[in-house]
Formats: C-alpha cells, structure tokens, sequence
C-alpha cells in the first residue's frame, strides 16, 4: 500500500496581493480567504483572485441599501463603523460579511470545478459525486443567506414550495 500523498501547496501570502473593496465593505486577503475556506493551493492565485472579487460583488450588491442606509441615515464611513458586538476584537458585521463572501465563493468554484474531467470516470460513482456536489453547493448559498441575515438583523428563514 502507498502512502504517498500529493498536496499543493498554497502560493506565498505576499504573491497574492489584497483583494481591496470598494472602500465601505472592507477589503479581503486571498491568504485569509484560503485558510478560512480551506482552498490550499488547490486554486491557482489566477482562479482564486477572480473568484472572490465575483463574491464580493454579489454580496456587495445585495447588501447595496443596507450600505445606502447605514451611510445616508446614519453617516457610518464604513462597515466596521456601524455599532455591533466585538468577537475575538473584530465587529460582528464584518466577521458576518466575511462569511457571506467566504460562502459564495466556495459554492461559486464547486460550481466551477464539477466538471466531468473530475469525476471518477468509468467506476459507477459519477452520480454520486455530482449529487454530493450539488448538496455541497446548496449548503454553502444557505449559508451565505444566513451569513447575509446575520449581518442585517433579520430572521434566519428558510421557505420552500412544495
């Protein structure tokens, strides 16, 4: 039996340059990213960088009237300014907008990495793989949705139609 195991390494934290936002919602490390979502070096710094700026926009679009409202009505200069609990330091809100954009984009490369050149091809398992995929992506935008009412106070709910 082998015991080798192949791992990519993840590139240098100063190779890949910080994500800045648009200068209310704060800006993202690709290194924090990959630690946090658990990437490795299994996304090239040419896939990973793209990626979480499409995150960000997504969740920087749904949250556009919040930021509107927090800025307009209440003259908050950015995120981390707006009043919620301090965990481990770090306001609550940015920690859940953190989460929000982590999420999307997790489920935005299972999306993108499921193609059939990476599924265990001529074993009987395609099916398997391809629905573990889809609950995997299901679970990440749930939780997105939930990171996303985390950070404006609403009711975690989730409905369906049968």
């Amino acid at each position: 039996m082998n015991s080798f195991v192949i791992t990519a390494n993840p590139p240098s934290s100063t190779a890949e340059p910080v994500v800045t936002n648009d200068g209310w919602f704060p800006d993202l490390s690709p290194a924090e990213v990959r630690n946090a979502c658990r990437l490795g070096g299994t996304v090239t710094s040419d896939r990973l960088r793209p990626a979480l700026m499409d995150a960000m926009l997504a969740v920087n679009a749904e949250l556009a009237e919040y930021q509107h409202e927090q800025q307009s009505r209440w003259g908050y200069a950015s995120l981390g300014d707006v009043p919620a609990p301090a965990i481990g330091g770090k306001s609550a809100k940015l920690l859940y907008y953190a989460r929000a954009v982590h999420y999307g984009l997790m489920a935005d490369l299972a999306e993108a990495y499921r193609n059939l050149s990476t599924l265990p091809n001529g074993t009987g398992k395609e099916d398997q793989v391809m629905q573990a995929l889809v609950v995997e992506v299901d679970e990440h935008r749930r939780k997105q949705r939930w990171a996303i009412s985390d950070l404006l106070g609403r009711a975690r709910c989730t409905v369906e139609l049968l």
